[in-house]
This record gives structure tokens, C-alpha cells and sequence, in this order.
């Protein structure tokens, strides 16, 4: 497995999770894969340190706790009005480690001046330190989650001892939205991705790349959002030296 300069890792832990494909989300059931999908664990890092100048790219997680599941009864609100029934199917008592690293965005042309690798990673690191800057959830909202530094492969898995291989079938990868497309035919659209993992000894699932996804769909034509210089981010405040490293 291959360990990018730029490289963060880290281990996220909460009492539940639900990672599901968003299509499956529209009834009144949910319930989860048995692992994280691509874009939930993307979702954590940039709860961890944003900012569209660069794109992050999952390279691995291992899966630390016995993956077990656990449903519940829940009155969501419904569409009509009032609340209804549903049973929510969650994963339980869940525990990963995390390995990430990330790419300039040479969609957003107007940022080509915040291209600092190292600037980014020293406040990265720094964000998996503190926690990450934002709320950290596994899946879904009410799922929160807490993040602290590792190492990835360190400690004990319960998949240690596993022999052999589990392939998981056809499974959810992540959204491509327009502003981070790298292949030609994935410009002005967004895109759902779709693919084939496996677990490995160890507990280890090793990502592939978003444009590597041979089995994709789109779902419609989409504008990228271009940002016009770097103080305009949502939600973020300017970083502090000390957060910066310098």
C-alpha cells in the first residue's frame, strides 16, 4: 500500500454508524453496509480540515471492532405530516482507522495561489490533533463520532487472525460532483460510483481511486462551483500561523 507524503491518518470511533447508498435512503428503512463507504470516510476528513483548493482521496481503512448490527424503531417525520414508524439498522460499536491523503483541485483555477502542499498538510495534521474542525459523524448526523491520531496498522483488530479474503459484492463508492472531476466525461455532471470491495487480513480494505470506478451513473447535469479567491469558504475562518505551522 502505497503512503503518500501528504498522507493523514487517524482512528474515528462512535457508538453507531450508518453507511448506505443515498437511494436507499429515500423510504422509511434504513440500514447499513457492514463497512464504510468511500464517501463517509471522505466525509469524516473533511469534517477534519476543508478547503477546495485541495480534494481528498481515501487510500485505506481498517476495520478495528467486530462489525455488528443493531435495530432500532424511530419516528421520523414524514412527509404528510406527523411521524411514522421505521426501523433503522445500524452498525454498532464501530472503530476504524483511517489513512488519506489529498490532491490539488485543478478545477478551481482562481485558487492556483493557495497551492501549498505543506501548508495544508501542517494544518491538517494539526486539525486530526485537535479532532478535526468540524462535528464528526459515521454516515449520518446522529451518529457522532470521535477522532484522535494513529498509526495506521498498529493495535489490535479483530480481523487479525482472519483467514482468507470477504468480497463485498456490488457496493456504493461516492458521489463525483462536477467541481471535482478529473476525467473528461465527468465534467458538468454529477456522478454516482459504484464498486467491489474486499477486506483483507488485518481487517484492511484498500480504496480505489474515484476515476478508477468503472461502474457509474449519472444523475444529472450539474455546474462546478468555482470558487473566486480564499476567503470566501462557508463556515471557515481564517487560519492562525500556529494552525498553519509556521
Amino acid at each position: 500500500m502505497k503512503k503518500y507524503r501528504n498522507t493523514i491518518e487517524f482512528e474515528v470511533e462512535g457508538p453507531y454508524a450508518l453507511f448506505s447508498d443515498p437511494v436507499m435512503r429515500v423510504g422509511g428503512e434504513k440500514t447499513s453496509y457492514h463497512i464504510p463507504t468511500y464517501e463517509g470516510l471522505k466525509g469524516i476528513v473533511e469534517s477534519i480540515y476543508w478547503k477546495p483548493t485541495i480534494i481528498w482521496i481515501i487510500d485505506a481503512v481498517r476495520i478495528m471492532n467486530l462489525i455488528q448490527t443493531e435495530t432500532k424503531g424511530i419516528r421520523p417525520i414524514a412527509y404528510n405530516g406527523g411521524n411514522e414508524l421505521a426501523y433503522y439498522t445500524y452498525l454498532k460499536d464501530v472503530r476504524y482507522q483511517v489513512r488519506a491523503h489529498f490532491e490539488m483541485n485543478l478545477n478551481q483555477i482562481n485558487l492556483e495561489g493557495d497551492r501549498n502542499e505543506n501548508k495544508h498538510h501542517n494544518i491538517a495534521k494539526r486539525m486530526v490533533q485537535r479532532g478535526g474542525r468540524r462535528d464528526v459523524f459515521l454516515g449520518t448526523r446522529e451518529c457522532q463520532a470521535f477522532v484522535e491520531p494513529c498509526v495506521f496498522g498498529e493495535g489490535e483488530s479483530y480481523y487479525d487472525t482472519m483467514d482468507g479474503e470477504v468480497g463485498y459484492g456490488y457496493m456504493y463508492h461516492g458521489i463525483t460532483y462536477a467541481e471535482e472531476a478529473v476525467l473528461e466525461e465527468d465534467k458538468n455532471k454529477m456522478t454516482v460510483r459504484f464498486w467491489k470491495p474486499v477486506m483483507k487480513k488485518g481487517g484492511i480494505i484498500e480504496f480505489i481511486r474515484p476515476e478508477d470506478c468503472t461502474q457509474k451513473r449519472v444523475i444529472r447535469e450539474m455546474d462546478p462551483k468555482i470558487f473566486e479567491d480564499g476567503k470566501n469558504f462557508t463556515g471557515l475562518e481564517e487560519f492562525t500561523s500556529e494552525e498553519v505551522g509556521e
